[in-house]
């Protein structure tokens, strides 16, 4: 496998000042190699906005990281904590090294300036030696990168389709050629012939730039169409990690395989939506032992008394993390999440 070149380590985020906090985060390790597309998937409110916002250090009050390390590997192989960079090299860092592509574009892009101007913008903020005409017809030809014609570069962010205007927020991200390209739900306002050529185009210049990508979504369906490696998370914490195809074909957490049942499959026969019964809990009030053992179909005593940790399953699967009691050695395992 690649090397790492982001690591986030044991990350803690909160919501409020006060004496009682939300905790939204609460010790999410993760680890995105070069080259790598890594899923994040989850229902709203489980914290994959949150998380994206946190390692890039524009996480808005009342949110605040109490704790944990963001380690960005750059291009000179110096790692460096994203969390204790000073402002200069913190911007410095964004956009060059890391950029996000947030999930409304039409609410991203300033509504009074032509698209063009907005890209030539940001490259001659970070590269002060680039003329704005020279920096005008960079945003060109990255218009034309991501499948927009080249002649669209002075038109109004309302002059161009949800799908156009995603792409403009995919090429202003590409603008400095970052290492590590977060990507906030961005197929989620467009229909399913859009998100195919999204998602065609985002994997064609990975493969082409070298980037790597962490792609957020509700979707694990989806996530395995683009994914080399998925990770759930569930009320504020990741609950099973492992390569995509294994996700997709076994999952062990329960909770995966609700999300699984939440879509339609995208090739092969029809199958029944089954859903996931109850709500997701209170972050303010979580309840001892396993978040989600209020909703599983499985849930045992000890899944009401002690918080399961994220660690190898009990049959020794290679690359693959879960947060579940199910899987450790003395539990007799139900058909549908056995190896």
């Amino acid at each position: 496998m690649a090397e790492p070149v982001l690591e986030i380590r044991d990350l803690h985020v909160d919501y409020g000042f006060d004496d009682d906090p939300t905790h939204v985060l609460r010790g999410v390790d993760l680890t995105l190699h070069r080259g790598e597309v890594l899923g994040i998937a989850g229902e709203s409110g489980c914290g994959k906005s949150t998380l994206a916002y946190a390692a890039t250090r524009l996480l808005p009050p009342p949110g605040l990281i109490t704790g944990g390390e963001v380690f960005l590997t750059d291009r000179e192989g110096r790692r460096r904590d994203i969390l204790s960079l000073g402002d200069a090299e913190l911007r410095s860092a964004r956009w060059r090294d890391v950029a996000i592509v947030f999930q409304g574009a039409m609410n991203s892009l300033n509504p009074v300036f032509r698209v063009g101007r907005q890209i030539a913008d940001a490259i001659m903020a970070h590269r002060p030696g680039v003329r704005r005409a020279e920096a005008w017809e960079q945003a060109a030809d990255l218009l034309e990168t991501v499948g927009i014609s080249a002649d669209r570069v002075r038109d109004y962010p309302h002059q161009l389709s949800g799908g156009m205007r995603q792409r403009v927020m995919i090429a202003m991200a590409l603008a400095l050629e970052p290492q590590v390209l977060f990507m906030d739900e961005p197929t989620t306002a467009l229909d399913v012939v859009m998100q195919r050529q999204i998602l065609e185009q985002i994997s064609e210049l990975r493969d082409r730039l070298g980037f790597s990508v962490v792609f957020i979504t509700h979707d694990v369906s989806l996530l395995v169409e683009i994914a080399d490696r998925i990770a759930v998370m569930y009320a504020g914490e990741i609950v099973e990690e492992a390569v995509a195809g294994d996700v997709y074909r076994r999952p062990r957490h329960p909770y995966s395989q609700g999300l699984l049942g939440s879509f339609p499959p995208l090739h092969g026969p029809r199958r029944e939506l089954t859903g996931i019964p109850g709500t997701p809990p209170d972050l303010s009030a979580l309840p001892p032992g396993c978040p989600y053992a209020a909703r599983c179909p499985h849930a045992m005593d000890v899944c009401r008394e002690v918080r399961p940790a994220l660690t190898p399953t009990a049959a020794g699967e290679p690359a693959r993390s879960v947060a579940c009691h199910l899987h450790t050695e003395d539990v007799r395992l139900p058909e549908s999440l056995a190896v």
